[in-house]
């Protein structure tokens, strides 16, 4: 009896430490490290360049616009933020002398073409006196000498015709240089748009920019219909860079929104900004006018598609370490080391062309020194 007690007892005891034993193992054997993992998917993977420093969105045309001559400006017909059409008088400047010159050069012309009518009807009908003469000296009724006397007269009545036609064209030529010397002082505008700047006030001198000396516009004229992104795009992307590349814009802004663009215009030449950053402009236009009111100035960033691939593996760029390595979480939800073979890759994702699966997850990021191969894993919980 004694002993069967004994041997419950050591049973019992048996038990408590293994028990004992077993839960001082469960809290001393290492935990699993929590981590951010990613899903192998499949979807588009694009290689793209993006521009080195801010972009900046500019106009088609604009036009600092000044007289051609200087003088005292007597109107001005816009402001700023006016929209002008094609034509439209800008400002004028005081030009009193000169519109009384063309007026005096309308009435010479005037009066140069009453002597021509005059010159000219006299030479017609003396060419009809000439005619008749000679059919009368023909029937014997007048002299030769007669007939001869009346074709001199209107041989010499027909040169004094032409010559006040040489008189006309002088004076329609006078006429044009004094309206040409007028319209150098009427500011108008070369193409539709909207006033950015104007410079002067009423009664102020105005004068045109001096060969290498420039001074303010008198008004700034901006285009606005018409908008492009101007970017600078370091120089070791340049060769992959071509005309008619697709490219998305993204502005200061308008943050969150993406617009639809394309490759208008490579520089031909290297800007040497700093000795260390040197770029090269690209021009990229918006593929559809944006409904938004864009400003020109505006800041602008640019990423243009070197190439791209559909329906691919992709594992997100994050995940992969040095050495083109990444770490997967096996069925024990260990990490085990890959060496995957990759394609196509910008900041987000990277094609997997083998060493990958769909459906494998992978380690995207830990703030743990010990996270490493072998070291078993749990998955992040989401925040709420």
């Amino acid at each position: 009896m004694t002993t069967t007690k004994t041997r419950v007892r050591l049973v019992i005891v048996i038990v408590i430490l293994a028990v004992l034993g077993y839960a001082i193992w469960l809290w001393t054997r290492p935990q699993p490290i929590e981590v951010t993992l990613a899903t192998i998917t499949r979807g588009t993977v694009e290689a793209t360049v993006v521009n080195t420093r801010a972009g900046t969105i500019t106009a088609c045309r604009r036009a600092k616009l000044a007289p051609a001559a200087g003088g005292q400006i007597v109107k001005l017909l816009v402001k700023e933020g006016d929209r002008v059409e094609e034509g439209q008088v800008l400002l004028e400047l005081w030009n009193v002398d000169l519109a009384a010159q063309r007026d005096l050069a309308h009435r010479q012309l005037t009066i140069a073409e009453e002597r021509r009518h005059e010159a000219c009807v006299i030479a017609d009908n003396s060419r009809r006196e000439a005619e008749r003469a000679r059919q009368l000296a023909d029937r014997g009724f007048v002299s030769p000498q007669g007939m001869e006397n009346a074709d001199a007269e209107a041989r010499a009545r027909q040169a004094g015709c032409d010559a006040t036609e040489a008189d006309v064209r002088a004076a329609k030529a006078q006429v044009r240089v004094t309206q040409a010397g007028l319209e150098r002082t009427v500011l108008t505008a070369p193409f539709p748009g909207i006033v950015a700047l104007v410079t002067g006030e009423l009664g102020e001198y105005a004068t045109p920019s001096p060969p290498g000396i420039p001074t303010p516009p008198a008004v700034d004229l901006i285009d606005d219909t018409c908008l492009y992104v101007t970017a600078p795009m370091d120089e070791v992307d340049a060769p992959r860079l071509k005309t008619g590349q697709f490219a998305r814009i993204t502005l200061d802004a308008l943050p969150g929104q993406i617009f639809d663009g394309k490759v208008r215009r490579i520089a031909p030449y290297v800007t040497e900004v700093e000795k260390q950053a040197r770029t090269v402009d690209v021009e990229v236009d918006f593929k559809e006018v944006p409904k938004h009111s864009l400003l020109v100035g505006y800041s602008a960033d640019v990423e243009v598609v070197i190439k791209r691939s559909d329906d691919v593996l992709r594992v997100p760029t994050q995940a992969i370490r040095q050495n083109g390595k990444v770490l997967a979480v096996d069925e024990e939800n260990r990490l085990v080391e890959r060496i995957p073979e990759i394609g196509l890759a910008n900041w987000a994702f990277t094609e997997v062309i083998s060493g990958l699966k769909e459906g494998e997850r992978v380690l995207l990021s830990s703030d743990e020194e010990d996270v490493k191969a072998g070291v078993k894993v749990k998955e992040q919980a989401a925040e709420p």
